[in-house]
């Protein structure tokens, strides 16, 4: 993606950037590079001249200078005619050679590791279920040698696969068979030949608000027009302190009128342990908001990645189970290894036809020994998972009572599943977090990632896929990084603030 973004609309994403811990240029860069690191300043932009910013912002053109000249040392802008750089990515340190300094370094840069030092609450993802993996690879390269006679190439999947994913759909009351299936490399994959194949540019996605931040950028990269349909607040017996209580469920009657008005082509929503509120849909709105896509003819596009994460056992039906028309996405990446890079779609067969042939303008089949691996591990779908739900019941209780005993002004809301807390933040701090959390030893993706239009500077997705022990080092740095934040007089009083004195 190429182009340029004008310096009214980089100064709205910026907000309130000038916190007066640091340097103003560095705040500035350090924004910025988050902004891009995040994705919502895309790669390959120019960036506004250095005039037309200071102007927007109100400061000096020598702060402007300074903070693009950092961005250029660290390799988030490119060199370029006078102050026209545009944004990149820079390559990884060598080893031994990391930068120094305040966001200097590469531990928010999404899709690399984090460096040693550095807790990763950026990412809510798992390590493999290591033997269960391994058994099914060592069972895979078995059957390999039948396959290799063939060509390789198959655009809906090998039939092993396709067949334990119906098996699956049909045990959990969804009758399907091998027809309904697309194996696809990861959900993102499918989400991508979906979009290909049932949105156009410029056509309407019905979308939960916050929601999933690569499904956003998916949306926007197919040049379709975002709805954003806002999630209820958490009531006041979900938050942390007291974890139980009554769901706030999904806004039905918004979503509703929003189908009505608006007639978006596709809705993308995530019932099953919504990302990032870990909330579940209730099967009464699950009917009706399928009764709702169905009026408006809409079609209801749902991801079912972190179905399998459901850490208190509640029953919920699959949405398909209400209409054969509603679109479904899996994926191995959250209940056994992102590494396999195995999901699929679940649609009517005609439909399923169609996405295939959209699907060879973008590759023309996935890895077969992996394909051959996932049929064992959807075969034996539930071996793993006891152990792993066990586990994370653990951490999330232990991040819970964390944050409630050291962040004691944040509000975060039970999960009932999926692998994150979402967290209301006593102040529109989130990417200024996410700024200085390296310098505590953690990696954070701000609140603004998961919604439009830098909404959500009050929140902060936490993932509790750690251990305790690391959860309670992680918690004592986000402490220590608001801490550091709360010491800004320029701070405390954008945000009414009380002095530092008063301050628990």
């Amino acid at each position: 993606m190429s182009g340029s973004l004008n310096p009214s609309s980089l100064a709205r994403l910026l907000g309130e950037w000038n916190l007066g811990a640091a340097p103003a240029y560095r705040e500035l860069a350090d924004v910025i590079r988050l902004l891009v690191l995040d994705g919502r300043v895309p790669l390959d932009v120019a960036l506004p001249s250095e005039r037309a910013l200071a102007a927007t912002l109100g400061i000096s053109r020598t702060t402007v200078t300074a903070a693009y000249s950092l961005l250029r040392e660290q390799g988030f802008l490119s060199s370029g005619q006078g102050s026209r750089g545009r944004t990149c990515i820079p390559q990884p340190s060598p080893p031994g050679g990391r930068k120094g300094g305040s966001g200097a370094n590469l531990s928010s840069a999404p899709g690399l590791a984090a460096p040693d030092g550095i807790l990763d609450l950026a990412y809510a993802s798992l390590p493999a279920s290591g033997e269960v993996v391994h058994r099914a690879f060592a069972s895979a390269l078995t059957e390999l040698p039948a396959l290799l006679p063939g060509f390789g190439y198959d655009a809906l999947g090998v039939n092993p696969l396709r067949e334990a994913i119906a098996r699956h759909y049909s045990a959990a009351g969804v009758p399907t068979t091998a027809r309904q299936i697309l194996v696809t490399s990861g959900a993102q994959h499918a989400l991508n030949i979906v979009l290909r194949t049932l949105a156009g540019r410029s056509d309407k996605v019905l979308v939960e608000h916050p929601s999933y931040p690569n499904a956003l950028d998916a949306i926007r990269a197919a040049g379709c027009r975002l709805v954003p349909v806002a999630m209820p607040a958490a009531h006041p017996d979900t938050r942390s302190g007291a974890h139980s209580g009554g769901r706030p469920g999904w806004d039905l009657d918004a979503i509703e009128t929003a189908l009505r008005q608006q007639r978006p082509a596709m809705a993308y929503v995530v019932p099953d342990f919504h990302n990032p509120t870990g909330r579940l849909m209730p099967d009464a709105q699950r009917r009706r908001l399928v009764r709702a896509a169905t009026a408006a003819g809409t079609v209801l596009v749902v991801d079912e990645t972190l179905r399998e994460l459901n850490l208190d056992g509640v029953a919920s039906t699959p949405l398909a189970a209400f209409s054969p028309a509603v679109v479904s996405i899996g994926s191995l990446s959250k209940s056994h290894w992102a590494g396999l890079r195995t999901g699929w779609i679940r649609a009517e067969e005609p439909l399923i036809q169609r996405f295939a042939a959209a699907r060879t303008t973008m590759d023309l089949g996935g890895p077969v020994v992996e394909q051959l691996a996932a049929a064992h591990l959807v075969n034996a779908l539930a071996e793993p998972l006891p152990a792993r739900l066990a586990s994370l019941r653990d951490n999330r209780d232990a991040l819970l009572d964390l944050i409630a005993g050291r962040l004691p002004g944040w509000q975060s809301e039970r999960p009932d599943g999926g692998l994150s807390v979402w967290c209301r933040l006593p102040a529109p701090i989130s990417t200024a977090l996410a700024v200085v959390a390296p310098d505590f030893g953690i990696r954070l993706a701000a609140g603004p990632r998961f919604g439009t239009d830098g909404a959500f500077e009050h929140y902060l997705r936490v993932p509790f896929t750690l251990p305790p022990e690391q959860l309670e080092t992680a918690v004592a740095a986000l402490r220590s990084a608001q801490d550091k934040l709360e010491a800004s007089p320029q701070l405390r009083r954008s945000l009414g603030a009380p002095p530092a004195a008063a301050i628990a």
